[in-house]
């Protein structure tokens, strides 16, 4: 899609007349079409012959986008210049809109709505991204009064306003009473974009370091090649999970081990994104794959190890192991890569989870079927853990594997009652199990198996704001809870690696991308990076 609208903005350039933020107290030039001819207002360059048109009301001129051809994008354009000494500015774009018959194009985002963004010198759109924008479909008859609050980034040069029916199947949008003024605080329902780091990472970042020397288990420990135990603790870096170029990934794998005092990151990647599958790629993943490995070297160039979690849920699927197949291909025997062979399993028996078998899977129903029709189900055959660590030590990697428990990987329980994965000629296997603040029966779950085995819990950790999809009563004090779960940590010299660097996906253990430490989680995880130790006063 960015690539898309990269051309569009491209094509229309030529068209385009700006307004210098500094011109008057509305630096929105004309934003409500009333100077200029009926056809051709001020400052605006429209194009009849693609949709973009000026309408009137009486003695009120509006813009008027309207939907020429199915799947077929029909936009204007306006942008906005400033200096460097701008960043950090506070700005509020206020319009109206309204919408007439929009019927959404073939993908969830194909509606009416305004690009914005911020661009360097280059035209590279600046991260973070503007928040609150509105979105149309169907009927809205009635004008509806809007207003967006951001701040300028540091090393933007330029904010694109672009009003658009972005693929949709049919309809109209109209806009009017555009206006763009300095504040001097942003809106409460607003967050401000936070100002970046000054020493912002970008690969290549080479940490100067001797690569960490290979991994081995033995018994329930983790040593390295020299025979000195490793005590795994870290941190989860997520957005690869959820995009195909990540957020402010480099940065946090820096931060994380420089100065959070990490040894292991656990970096999420999914398969879709691995082989290019998304909407948004069409380079096979190829991108994708590079900076995995940049980021692999990254962490190893600071003496740290990077756990490749394969982020996916419920079950393998056949498909899977494809991915494993090239991604141990690809890693085999590197010093610092441990194979996470799948995130999180659920609603399965302990021996389809093992062995494979049979799961039935929920699968999200069509606009248009009925709740209650069964085929909102699909069956496939999960091959199971032992065929997919079968598979990687086929390729010929050794490299030390963590595998997950059942119940969302709550528990590894199983692993005592005749379901332990047999490792065929590697360096072993770490159980891993999750736990959060609403969990119970730590002895159970993951520290009898730890008593045999290496446990890394994966995830950990507890937000101040409660879970929305659990009860309230079941989710503890995370001021109770972590120092206890920590102290659990340390007693038992359990491997862990904290959920997550991220300012969104909670629990959150920073606040900003300044990567200051949320005080219910963030704050406690670092101490304990850094050595201090907590007490587990109760059991959970």
């Amino acid at each position: 899609m960015y690539k898309y609208r990269s051309l569009i903005l491209a094509c229309l350039l030529a068209l385009t007349l700006s307004a210098n933020l500094h011109a008057s107290d509305n630096l929105f030039a004309n934003g409500d079409l009333q100077i200029g001819s009926t056809v051709q207002p001020d400052h605006w360059g429209l194009k009849p012959e693609q949709g973009v048109t000026s309408e009137s009301e009486g003695n009120n001129r509006f813009l008027r986008l309207t939907s020429l051809e199915a799947g077929k994008t029909t936009l204007t354009y306006r942008e906005f210049y400033f200096k460097p000494q701008d960043a950090g500015k506070f700005l509020r774009l206020s319009f109206k809109m309204r919408s007439n018959e929009i019927i959404r194009g073939d993908k969830a985002w194909f509606i009416g709505t305004l690009f914005i963004q911020f661009v360097d010198e280059n035209s590279k759109k600046l991260s973070p991204g503007v928040k609150g924008i509105p979105r149309m479909k169907g009927t809205h008859a009635t004008w509806e009064d809007k207003s967006i609050d951001m701040v300028i980034p540091d090393k933007a040069v330029k904010l694109q306003v672009m009003p658009v029916l972005f693929n949709v199947k049919s309809g109209t949008m109209d806009f009017d009473d555009f206006t763009l003024h300095y504040i001097d605080e942003m809106g409460a329902k607003f967050k401000p974009a936070p100002k970046l780091r000054a020493h912002t990472a970008v690969f290549p970042v080479d940490g100067g370091k001797p690569h960490p020397l290979p991994l081995k288990v033995v018994g329930n420990k983790v040593l390295n090649s020299a025979g000195k135990e490793v005590w795994l603790q870290g941190i989860n870096i997520p957005s690869l999970g959820w995009s195909d170029k990540g957020e402010q990934v480099f940065t946090s794998t820096v931060v994380a081990i420089d100065e959070w005092n990490a040894n292991i990151i656990r970096l999420a990647v999914r398969h879709r994104f691995w082989f290019g599958e998304s909407d948004y790629q069409n380079d096979g993943g190829k991108a994708y794959r590079e900076l995995v490995d940049k980021l692999v070297e990254t962490t190893a160039s600071r003496g740290a190890y990077l756990l490749l979690d394969f982020h996916e849920f419920k079950a393998l699927q056949p498909k899977h192991l494809k991915f494993w197949e090239d991604a141990a291909k690809r890693y085999k025997n590197h010093p610092a890569v441990i194979f996470g062979l799948f995130n999180e399993p659920h609603s399965l028996t302990w021996d389809v989870w093992k062995n494979g078998g049979e799961v039935k899977e929920k699968v999200k129903a069509k606009e248009g079927v009925a709740a209650e029709n069964t085929e909102n189900y699909r069956t496939f055959h999960s091959p199971g853990m032992q065929a997919c660590m079968d598979l990687i030590r086929r390729t010929g990697a050794k490299n030390v594997c963590t595998v997950s428990g059942m119940d969302w990987a709550a528990s590894v329980s199983g692993v005592l009652n005749g379901y332990e994965i047999k490792d065929n000629g590697g360096n072993g296997i770490i159980y891993e199990a999750h736990c959060y603040n609403w969990k119970k029966d730590w002895q159970g779950h993951f520290l009898d198996t730890a008593a045999r085995h290496p446990v890394l819990m994966g995830e950990l950790g507890a937000d101040a704001k409660p879970m929305e999809f659990l009860p309230k009563n079941i989710q503890e004090d995370p001021y109770t809870w972590v120092p206890d779960f920590l102290g659990c940590i340390q007693k038992y010299r359990l491997h862990w690696t904290a959920w997550c660097f991220h300012t969104s996906s909670s629990p959150r253990m920073i606040a900003d991308w300044d990567f200051t430490p949320t005080p219910f989680w963030g704050q406690f995880a670092k101490d304990a990076l850094s050595g201090k130790q907590f007490e587990m006063k109760k059991m959970r």
